[in-house]
């Protein structure tokens, strides 16, 4: 039997264009958190990052150097295991962010404050990991390893980064002090909301599901008002096995408060269900004219 395969498609140069843009600048600002705020006042990141300061502290070689040569196994791995877009992908921003980092080597810190440099690091440090990461690549190996055990241990990426973040994170105590291991912490912590809010946008969506006996003039009303299409979906009621009309329909999260108003208005007593979602993308999402 002849085996259809897809072939993978080759991106457009708009969209390469794009992509070696976004994670170019994402590696230079990740440079300038680490050189500019976090290590010069001995604060550290999670991961690979994290433990590349602390033999840097501890032995005086370069961090760019160790940011490099550390992260290079899991490359290699990646590319066998997850594939050659994300490894080069990975590996560009990789190698852009150790270069950054010895060129602003020189660069004096620009604040001497730590919760400054935790905050203003942190905040830098995320949006910088969150552009990469949004345009398909990756700047710590500690995540490749963990989508890679994610089958074979019960816990999930998510979980097994923490844990190794919270013990690299733990060991800057007795290598800075403990004051600074809580500063880290804060970095992480900012770091961390910082990446979402990069992935995701500012503007998040939001899914919603209806169930009303007035789901015409609620949909139509919805589609006036609020300039959102929406789909009506056939469910049936477990308890009394009655026919349901749901209406979905997506919409941003400050449409959210005008969407209930206007549910309110016409029927009070009508099941609704929001839901954050990550990434909304074809379909006929366009807001449509008010009338």
């Amino acid at each position: 039997m002849e085996e259809h395969r897809k072939k993978h498609r080759r991106l457009t140069k708009t969209k390469f264009a794009k992509r070696v843009l976004f994670i170019l600048m994402g590696a230079i600002l990740v440079s300038v958190g680490l050189e500019i705020f976090l290590v010069p006042n001995n604060i550290i990141d999670g991961g690979i990052t994290g433990i590349s300061i602390i033999l840097s502290h501890l032995t005086g070689f370069n961090l760019g150097l160790l940011l490099f040569l550390l992260n290079l196994p899991f490359l290699i791995i990646g590319y066998k295991q997850i594939g050659k877009t994300f490894a080069f992908s990975t590996l560009f921003g990789v190698i852009v962010m150790s270069v950054g980092t010895v060129f602003l080597k020189p660069v004096p810190g620009l604040t001497a404050d730590p919760l400054l440099a935790a905050v203003f690091g942190g905040i830098i440090l995320g949006i910088g990991v969150g552009m990469v990461i949004r345009f398909g690549g990756s700047l710590d190996g500690t995540e490749i390893v963990a989508i890679l055990f994610n089958k074979q241990i019960p816990f999930s990426v998510g979980e097994t980064v923490m844990f190794f973040n919270i013990f690299i994170l733990g060991s800057a105590g007795f290598v800075f002090g403990w004051d600074h291991a809580m500063y880290s912490l804060i970095a992480y912590y900012i770091a961390f909301k910082m990446i979402d809010v990069t992935i995701q946008g500012l503007d998040e969506s939001r899914a919603v599901w209806i169930i009303t006996d007035q789901h015409q003039e609620i949909g139509d009303a919805l589609l006036a008002r609020l300039g959102r299409g929406v789909t009506y979906l056939n469910g049936e009621g477990a308890y009394t096995g009655e026919d349901k009309k749901v209406i979905f329909c997506v919409i941003t999260r400050l449409e959210e408060a005008k969407l209930r108003s206007i549910i309110d208005e016409i029927d009070d007593s009508a099941f609704l269900a929001v839901g954050s979602i990550n990434n909304v993308k074809g379909g006929n999402f366009k807001k449509k004219n008010i009338h």
